[in-house]
Parts: structure tokens; sequence; C-alpha cells
């Protein structure tokens, strides 16, 4: 050690102390890069999510410091990333290879899709069922993918019209068929909690492309399949 100290204040660092040193940095540089890999990169977005949610909770009169709280707003914050999980998803990361020749030529409906998405006039609940239809053009769809359309659109902060013409504007893009169809029908907390408070109100809105919109047996097939209870 008196060797090594004296070498240091001559400016001569033995070979040993110079290795030493060089591995300790490579090792800071592994920590440091595997705790980056640890970090998730929304995890300040996250932080902040969290700090507001302790804000709006304190400002409405809550003690954030009681047991029950303490970690209210950091799930609260999860839970809305994951309500919103629509806006880091695109249709092409979920239609990659799920596309593929048919020479089908009739209607193909998926009905009763399930669907949960927030009203973004009041951020609070609206959800129900989503029906789909559409006339091939030489090619089809997995039939999950389209649950899976509706999954990303419904998991943003929306309005039931605009959520209904976006799952039909990706269906017709992605396949260019000969026509799109889609109904959703919901129920909206906004109505049923709030407001008027009308529990049993539900909202009906459709988008009909090409054959859908212009043929009128096709688009009365259509409805009469999807909302025949």
């Amino acid at each position: 050690m008196d060797f090594h100290r004296t070498a240091e204040v001559n400016g001569k660092m033995p070979l040993a102390a110079k290795l030493t040193k060089c591995i300790q940095s490579k090792n800071d540089d592994l920590r440091k890069k595997e705790n980056d890999c640890k970090r998730p990169a929304d995890l300040s977005g996250l932080s902040y999510i969290a700090e507001a949610y302790g804000t709006i909770l304190s400002e409405l009169g809550e003690n954030t410091e009681r047991e029950g709280l303490l970690r209210t707003p950091l799930r609260a914050a999860k839970a809305m990333q994951f309500f919103t999980k629509g806006y880091q998803e695109t249709i092409g990361d979920i239609l990659n290879d799920a596309i593929f020749n048919e020479d089908h030529e009739e209607v193909v409906i998926v009905k009763d899709i399930d669907l949960f998405s927030l009203c973004e006039h009041h951020l609070v609940p609206f959800f129900g069922k989503a029906h789909i239809a559409y006339i091939p053009n030489k090619k089809v769809i997995g039939l999950s993918k389209l649950a899976r359309i509706v999954e990303i659109f419904s998991r943003r902060f929306q309005v039931q019209e605009r959520l209904t013409k976006q799952v039909a504007e990706a269906i017709e893009e992605a396949l260019a068929p000969v026509g799109v169809a889609v109904v959703i029908e919901a129920a909206h907390m906004c109505m049923m909690m709030r407001g008027v408070q009308k529990l049993n109100a539900k909202t009906m809105t459709s988008v009909m492309l090409g054959a859908f919109q212009k043929d009128s047996r096709t688009r009365d097939e259509f409805l009469t399949l999807v909302l025949r209870k």
C-alpha cells in the first residue's frame, strides 16, 4: 500500500493499480447500463401522473397519508397507463403476418367484441360491444385482429363517434375490402353517474363504407345479423 501511495504521488501509478481502476470503471459502466435497462422509459411519466393523483386527492379533502391511500396515487397512475395503452400501439404492430390471400367474397362478421374506453370529456368509462363486418377483396385478416383493432383505439381518450370511424377506416386501409361496417353500442358512465343520471341509456353509432354504404340489401343483412337478440 505504501508503495502504491508513493508511486501515485510521484505520478507513476503501478500496473496493478491501473488495471484495478480500469476494471472498476468498466464495472461502473455496466452497472449504469443495467440500471438504465431496469428503468422503464415511462418511469418519470408514471411518477408525474402519481403525483398529480396525489394532488387531486389532497384537493378533494382526503388525507393521502392514511393507510388506505398511501399507494393509491401510484396504483391509479399505473391503471391510467393501462387504460390508455392504445397510444403506444399501432395497427401495423398487430397486423404483421395476419393478412392472408383468400378467395372469399362473402360477408365476414365478428360481433359482440367487448370494449372499454374513457370518455375524453369527463375521463369516466364507457363500455359496450362492437360489431364488425367486411367483404374481402381477395384478402382476409385473422379474426382476433379485428378485436385487437378495437382494443387499440378504445384504449385511448375517446368519443364513441370517432372510435367507430377509426375502427372502420383502419380495416379499410389494411385490407382494401369491398366494404366495411362497424356498429358500436355502449353505455356511458358520464350519463349514468352524473348529469341526467339515466341508468339504462345506450348510445349506438355506425360507420358504413363501400358496399355497406351503397347497397341497402348488404347493409340490412349486416344490421339484421348483428342486432338480432
